[in-house]
Formats: structure tokens, C-alpha cells, sequence
């Protein structure tokens, strides 16, 4: 019951933003959200209805973008021309996928060379990645366009770390680096390249200290405070990830899931109303979100508020009664609160589910044993061992050897 009075209240909240106005930072996260959902016919009317519509940039490319999923391309052309009478080149890369998407690859790449402005201008493997450019990318026009050096070296060796990073190949994203820096050796890409390969490799603290130099040159540079707030948080600053997160969204970024980001700071720093804030705000974009109901719920629980944690997890598998994780958040609540046989029941479900989860075979069998159950215990003691958790050795010598 009270779990459903708090999804009310979120909806009612968000409600009322709608009749009384709301920022337009807040719009923009909420039709964001409409058209990631599939929802862009949603998004396209609460666009409609805001006063600013016609004056903010970002809420006209965001209606161009909606539209452009409702398949109204005319509409969407209409928002991204407008966009670029605001601020020159801010509409052309939406333009330059419309056009592609209708086959005219020539006014395309020329609306693609117009966003190639430096304030606007995207990484080379995000255009390359675009689906809408499928039409036209085997086009004359395609490749006479990729003829033209748009990107400088430090730019293209830098995407190049960054992909081998992201793919685990740090060996790879190594030897590229050494070129970079040998190359150019002080440039920002550089430094920020080293950073990146830094940040992975677990040296935190020397990956904080490069960014920190360059964020005092481009404090607002979007990248290196994303980078920055995962090497606070590697080397366990969850109170500075908060902050640097807190700085992404006062420079009104889009993206709701710094919310979710700057909560799970919150929750290791004890702030648990922060933490609940950034999450309910989270929720009024996208209800009933697994992974935002689960930290909700872990939330509370690392509060010690067992019943509202508990409120908040068999929500969560209610809407997702499926899913072997929402089980477990569930599992864990009872474990916590000594339940041992409703604990029992929820890790069951989840390893019927997932029968290949090490740590739940443990907490099953910490259960059972509590309940008085050791020979089934053990059984589930040595499950949890097969599958490489080394914690199970413990158990298995306290209550299963004879």
C-alpha cells in the first residue's frame, strides 16, 4: 500500500510540474525519456505546450528528434531549420540524418559538413555509428565526403583509445597512446587519452590528477567530469563523484541517469534523503524502472529501513516478475531482517531463474541453516563452492564436514 501511495505521488508530482510549468531542463529530461521509451508522440505534445518552444534550442532539436521517430519528417526538418536560425550549425546533424533517411545524400553531407563546427561537431565513430546515414553511406557523395581530414591526428588517436579501452584491449589502447604522447605529447586529447587508459588500469589517483589539470582549463568539458566522477569513485570518493555529478547537472547536461549516478553516491555516503530525491526525480521520467526500484530499495535498506526497502523491492517484482535480480534485492531484505524462510523462497526463485549465481546458493544455504535445515544447507553450500565462490569453504567446514 504505501509503495503504491509513493508511485502516486511521483505521478501526481510530475502532474502538477505540467500544469503550473516546469523548468525547461526538466522538460527536456521528460521528453528525452518519452521518445527513448517509444513513446515520441508523447513527447512531441508536451513539447507543443511549452511556452519556450520556439526560443530554446534544445527543446527544438528534442521535438525534431521525437518527430523524427513519430516519422514526421517535415515536422522534424521545420524544428532542426529553426534550431539553426537560433544558433548557427545547432539543427544541421539532425538535418543531415533526416536527409539521409530520405536518400538525398547531397544536402545530407551538406548539412553534415555545416555540423562539422567545432561547438557541434560529433566524434567520427558516433556519425559512423549512425543508423541513419545507412542510405546513402555506400554513395559517391559518402565517400568523396570522408576524402576531407575533419578530424586532427590527436583527435583520431584518441577515439582509437577510447575504443580499445571500452573493448578490454588495454595492450592495444597502450600502444596507440604511446604514439599519441610521443607525437603530442602536451595536447589535451593526450592527457585525456592517459587519463582514460589510467582510470581503467585502477590508477585512480594519478587519472584524478590529469583531468583535475585540464578541468581547470575546460571546467565544463562534459567528458573529462564523466571521467573524472568514475576515477572518483574507483578510488572510493563517492562524496566527490557526488559533487562532479552535482556539476554535470548544473550545467543542465541531458541525462537523467546522472540522477541515478550522483544517488548511489549518496547511498555510500549515508545521504539517504539526497539519495531518495535523485531517485524519486528519476522515477517521475521513467516509473517503474527496475534499476531505480532496486536502488531505492538498497537505499533504504543500507539506512536500516528494512520495511520501506522491502516495499520498494516487491514493487520491483511485481513489474518485473522475472527478472532473478529483483529475487535477490528481495532475498536480501528478508536475509537482513533474519526472515529466513521468506528469504529461502526468494533466493529459490532467483536460482531457478539463474541456477549458475554462486553468492545466491550461499545466502540460500546461510538460511537454511538458521532454519534448522543443515543437510540441505550444505547441499547449497557446495553449489555456491563449484561455481568459484571461495566464502562457501567456511560453511562447508563448519557444518558439513564430519
Amino acid at each position: 500500500m504505501m509503495m503504491r501511495k509513493i508511485l502516486i505521488l511521483i505521478s501526481a508530482s510530475f502532474l502538477t510540474f505540467s500544469v503550473t510549468g516546469q523548468s525547461n531542463y526538466d522538460l527536456l529530461l521528460r521528453a528525452k525519456a518519452l521518445t527513448s521509451t517509444g513513446k515520441s508522440a508523447e513527447a512531441v505534445q508536451i513539447l507543443n505546450d511549452s511556452q519556450d518552444i520556439q526560443s530554446d534550442i534544445r527543446l527544438l532539436t528534442a521535438r525534431g528528434e521525437a518527430r523524427i521517430q513519430t516519422g514526421d519528417l517535415n515536422g522534424a526538418i521545420d524544428d532542426f531549420n529553426s534550431a539553426c536560425k537560433i544558433k548557427q550549425y545547432s539543427g544541421d546533424y539532425g538535418l543531415a540524418r533526416i536527409y539521409a533517411l530520405k536518400g538525398d545524400a547531397a544536402t545530407s553531407l551538406y548539412h553534415l559538413g555545416r555540423s562539422m563546427n567545432p561547438e557541434f561537431r560529433l566524434p567520427e565513430k558516433v556519425i559512423m555509428l549512425e543508423p541513419s546515414f545507412a542510405k546513402i553511406e555506400n554513395s559517391p557523395e559518402w565517400r568523396l565526403f570522408w576524402k576531407k581530414e575533419w578530424y586532427i591526428v590527436p583527435e583520431r588517436k584518441l577515439s582509437e583509445v577510447e575504443y580499445y579501452v571500452k573493448a578490454g584491449r588495454i595492450d592495444e589502447a597502450g600502444s596507440v597512446l604511446a604514439e599519441l604522447e610521443s607525437d603530442y605529447k602536451d595536447h589535451q586529447d593526450a592527457i585525456y587519452a592517459a587519463a582514460v587508459v589510467k582510470c581503467f588500469t585502477g590508477k585512480y589517483g594519478e587519472a584524478i590528477k590529469s583531468l583535475s589539470g585540464l578541468l581547470t582549463r575546460y571546467p565544463e568539458n562534459e567528458n573529462y567530469l564523466r571521467t573524472l566522477a568514475s576515477a572518483q569513485i574507483g578510488g572510493s570518493n563517492p562524496a566527490g563523484a557526488s559533487a562532479t555529478y552535482s556539476k554535470l547537472i548544473s550545467m543542465e547536461v541531458p541525462d537523467a541517469e546522472l540522477f541515478m549516478l550522483r544517488a548511489e553516491c549518496y547511498r555510500k555516503t549515508g545521504e539517504r534523503e539526497k539519495a531518495m530525491s535523485d531517485i524519486i526525480r528519476y522515477l517521475s521520467y521513467y516509473p517503474g524502472n527496475k534499476a531505480a526500484l532496486s536502488l531505492a530499495g538498497r537505499t533504504e535498506l543500507s539506512s536500516g529501513n528494512n520495511l520501506k526497502a522491502l516495499e520498494y523491492f516487491s514493487e520491483n517484482l511485481r513489474l518485473h516478475p522475472h527478472d532473478t535480480e529483483c529475487y535477490i534485492d528481495r532475498g536480501n531484505s528478508y536475509f537482513l531482517s533474519k526472515s529466513w524462510q521468506w528469504a529461502i523462497n526468494d533466493y529459490s526463485m532467483s536460482l531457478d531463474l539463474d541456477p549458475g549465481n554462486p553468492d545466491a546458493w550461499l545466502s540460500k544455504g546461510i538460511s537454511l541453516v538458521n532454519s534448522g535445515k543443515t543437510e540441505d544447507a550444505c547441499h547449497d553450500f557446495r553449489r555456491s563452492f563449484a561455481l568459484g565462490n571461495r566464502k562457501a569453504t567456511e560453511y562447508i567446514s563448519r557444518y558439513c564436514l564430519k
